[in-house]
């Protein structure tokens, strides 16, 4: 009898201890499947803060490429959109990281032979879900206006097909190389359902500001930066480095950096 009750405890005890392993080992997965709740939820507040951002605020002035306000009573703030062209060549992930970590929004153009590199379209996936908008700046940066129409189109549709296939979605926005247009590749980007987006100012490209203070120097000292600026950068080194000190002294002087978002589109 002794016997038996010792057996009974015994399991009992087992039992309780099995449990109790059992609760302990089950205590991470629900710590994990609440953090993943907890990221899902941000993920959907995110989402929906996208979703009120849509609804159109500004728009391109199509003679000048500044940044216009739709509604001038209800917006009194100085605005200005960051654009970064030749993208995704070798800083464009950087400059996007630190982008995001000073919540500033950017527009990315990409350049269609940038993306026969998988390291490259990685890049872009990567932007892409940061949350930046994609533009196109055709498949290999040539003058459009020294190409017949069917090269144009190549030009300008095979980026929206090979961005479409890493992102799954076109670009929303269209930089011609040099800002040089012409009346079929006009067509064809409205069509296309994008916007036509040359810029107001832009320094990084020029050999004398290509460095970190050069670059922040003349960007926020311009004559050209004002109300509605559209603000032409690049996939470079300097860009990159340059790129908090431009975005902090914007703000300093009291510069939204938009969404890109809030652009009307076609």
């Amino acid at each position: 009898m002794y016997k038996a009750a010792a057996a009974v405890i015994c399991m009992c005890l087992l039992a309780g201890c099995q449990s109790n392993e059992k609760m302990q080992t089950n205590k991470p997965h629900s710590q994990a499947a609440a953090n993943h709740a907890k990221r899902e939820n941000h993920h959907t507040k995110e989402e929906k803060q996208k979703k009120q951002k849509a609804e159109p605020r500004y728009y391109i002035n199509p003679k000048t490429f500044s940044v216009e306000k739709m509604d001038e009573q209800k917006e009194k703030k100085t605005i200005a959109l960051v654009t970064i062209d030749d993208a995704p060549d070798q800083h464009a992930a950087e400059i996007a990281d630190k982008l995001h970590d000073l919540n500033a929004s950017a527009i990315f153009f990409v350049n269609g032979h940038f993306l026969k590199k998988d390291e490259n379209k990685k890049a872009l996936k990567h932007i892409h879900e940061l949350g930046f908008m994609i533009g196109n700046h055709t498949m290999t940066h040539q003058n459009l206006k020294d190409l017949s129409e069917q090269k144009q189109r190549e030009e300008i549709i095979g980026v929206n097909k090979a961005v479409e296939k890493v992102i799954g979605e076109k670009p929303a926005f269209f930089r011609a190389p040099f800002g040089s247009n012409t009346d079929y590749s006009d067509r064809l980007i409205k069509k296309e359902g994008m916007v036509k987006m040359n810029w107001t100012f832009g320094y990084d490209w020029d050999q004398k500001y290509q460095s970190k203070k050069a670059l922040t120097d003349i960007t926020l000292s311009s004559p050209y930066l004002r109300d509605g600026a559209n603000i032409l950068m690049h996939d470079r080194k300097w860009t990159a480095e340059a790129m908090p000190d431009i975005v902090n002294g914007l703000r300093h002087k009291g510069y939204t950096v938009i969404d890109p978002r809030a652009i009307k589109r076609p």
